[in-house]
């Protein structure tokens, strides 16, 4: 392994494997520990396929795969992002509703798809690779049908549905979802955990950070313009990046 691509490519190939518990990387000493159950040959086998140059070193049995201090602090940290997503999905909910905006209430239902996905990647906290990738299948296709929603609620307040948003609450709320994002992604960046469902994780925050300053941008020039088409506008970006966000996760479980 001489490069975090090699790394990505091993974690693919063995993510078919059921009985793979976990997979730790040392890419300078270009060694692999794999923890799993029953034999290894068919797990050499799919690394030879490779073509990686792969050789096997030693085997002894553990009682422990995973070290139990690791899936607590992953539980942890999935918590407390899990905590601060839901609760800005009801503040956003509720304000988008009150300001008009189309921008706020596109964030709210991404901080809900968030919370979802925070919620099922506590239950894959521990599991194999295989679940693991799979968490982040169900967590992705949510968010693909979350971004089409919502790209037919913008189209349909395009026909002239809504009036101009309130650009004050719009920009107070957003500065405050700002910071809860950006709290979740130092959370999550802290853990330095690889595995695929906190990966998956990691995306959705950095996308909703990129979001929360696009709506405080739309709220100013709501308030130049005097129109609701800024807001509209953003809410557009928000799916794209939506949709985009999706298919990073998709790829992540593929």
């Amino acid at each position: 392994m001489d490069c975090p691509s090699e790394e990505q490519m091993i974690r693919m190939k063995l993510g078919e494997f059921p009985n793979i518990e976990s997979l730790q990387f040392d890419i300078p000493g270009r060694m692999m520990d794999v923890c799993h159950t029953g034999g290894h040959d068919s797990i050499l086998a799919a690394l030879d396929s490779l073509g990686l140059d792969t050789r096997f070193v030693s085997s002894e049995q553990v009682t422990s795969p995973v070290p139990h201090e690791v899936h607590r602090q992953e539980r942890r940290v999935l918590l407390q992002v899990l905590g601060i997503n839901f609760f800005f999905f009801a503040l956003e909910m509720l304000t988008g509703f009150i300001a008009g905006s189309m921008g706020l209430l596109a964030d709210s239902l991404d901080m809900l798809a968030d919370s979802i996905v925070y919620s099922l990647s506590l239950f894959a906290v521990g599991g194999t690779v295989l679940r693991k990738k799979r968490i982040a299948g169900a967590a992705g296709t949510f968010q693909l049908m979350l971004g089409l929603l919502g790209f037919a609620e913008v189209f349909r307040r395009f026909l002239g549905y809504g009036d101009v948003p309130d650009f004050q609450l719009m920009i107070l709320i957003s500065l405050l979802a700002l910071a809860g994002n950006a709290t979740c992604l130092y959370l999550l960046n802290s853990s330095k955990s690889k595995e695929a469902h906190m990966q998956a994780s990691m995306i959705f925050t950095s996308t909703d950070v990129i979001v929360n300053a696009g709506v405080i941008v739309a709220g100013v020039m709501v308030y130049l313009t005097k129109s609701k088409l800024p807001d509209l506008l953003i809410g557009t970006l928000v799916f794209i990046l939506v949709l985009n966000g999706a298919y990073r996760i998709l790829k992540l479980s593929g």
